[in-house]
């Protein structure tokens, strides 16, 4: 595989657009192949065989078109599928899952008393019971399913103040948030919400999600294997790579919606 080839990265709609935005800042020379689902999403809400039959497809799409590695930037989907994925496929699959080791350590031995804000699915599934029984001995966790959050970014009601704090308010508005040491965002659609939590939340309460955490695996994998793109062109100029966005929804909505995710 030529280390030029594009890097696919999938989501169940939107929200994986901030993962290929946080990969093109931190590899700025790769080519990245972005496809949303989003006439399918939310994954959320659905069923573990029906978000694993869809990941397959999407990732049969990504092989076709000749992808050195896989980024679900979904953690609904990695959930789902990434093991049979990484079973049937030679090439590098990066998954994701709340960052909830990153939001545990930072008390540096305190206990921490920690929201997983993320969809029904993920936060139903084994892989996240397995994850949040590594951490609950030792820290309070609590599990907040958000799936209206998705929504929200999906119908381009991002912008919608009035409607995402009453959203907000109506997930969070019971917890005891002055005692709240951190908010995890497990679910790439939360991550454009981030100044909105910050709106709503206490200065000191850390808000942590795991896209810096995915892009630095993926370039530690892509570099142990050699496959990183070469950073300047033939005649010395740096080289820039480009997100190219698809959808399953075809319509000039959501590539405008797309596009406009992708610059904010």
């Amino acid at each position: 595989m030529a280390s030029s080839a594009p890097i696919g990265v999938f989501d169940s709609g939107l929200g994986g657009i901030s993962v290929a935005r946080q990969i093109h800042d931190d590899l700025p020379a790769e080519d990245i192949l972005y496809f949303g689902d989003s006439a399918n999403a939310p994954y959320g809400t659905k069923s573990i065989e029906q978000v694993r039959a869809l990941s397959f497809d999407i990732v049969e799409r990504f092989v076709r078109q000749g992808v050195k590695a896989v980024v679900i930037a979904c953690n609904t989907a990695t959930s789902a599928a990434v093991d049979g994925l990484r079973d049937r496929y030679d090439i590098p699959i990066i998954g994701m899952e709340p960052a909830l080791k990153v939001a545990a350590d930072a008390g540096h031995g305190e206990r921490q008393d920690i929201i997983v804000a993320a969809t029904p699915l993920t936060l139903r599934e084994k892989k996240f019971a397995d994850l949040m029984a590594r951490f609950d001995d030792d820290h309070t966790i609590h599990r907040q399913p958000c799936p209206a959050l998705v929504e929200i970014v999906e119908d381009g009601k991002l912008d919608d103040h009035d409607l995402v704090m009453s959203t907000l308010e109506g997930y969070f508005g019971d917890y005891d948030l002055d005692h709240t040491d951190a908010v995890v965002l497990g679910c790439t659609h939360f991550v454009f919400y981030r100044d909105y939590f910050r709106e709503l939340l206490p200065p000191g309460t850390a808000i942590i999600d795991g896209n810096a955490g995915t892009s630095h695996h993926l370039r530690v994998v892509l570099e142990s294997l050699g496959q990183l793109a070469p950073e300047t062109n033939p005649d010395g100029t740096a080289h820039v790579g480009h997100v190219t966005l698809a959808n399953s929804d075809p319509s000039d909505r959501l590539l405008r919606l797309s596009e406009d995710l992708l610059n904010r």
